[in-house]
């Protein structure tokens, strides 16, 4: 699965979040989620990424540009 981090960190910024409160949110240790972020998204599972849109929170639209679009 490809990530558009960058836009994913600009959403979380734009929601007025950060990333240290989503990783809470979604029960996810920071060092881990900040790994996976780092890796280009690889290791987000589909769960994680229900969490995340739903925590920053994400348009279907929005979410659908991050999470899926190549």
């Amino acid at each position: 699965m490809v990530v558009n981090v960058q836009r994913l960190k600009g959403k979380i910024v734009e929601k007025e979040n950060t990333q240290e409160c989503v990783a809470d949110a979604m029960g996810m240790n920071r060092t881990t989620f900040y790994r996976k972020m780092k890796n280009g998204g690889n290791g987000f599972t589909v769960g994680d990424i229900h969490k995340m849109i739903t925590c920053i929170p994400l348009t279907k639209e929005e979410a659908i540009d991050i999470f899926f679009n190549q």
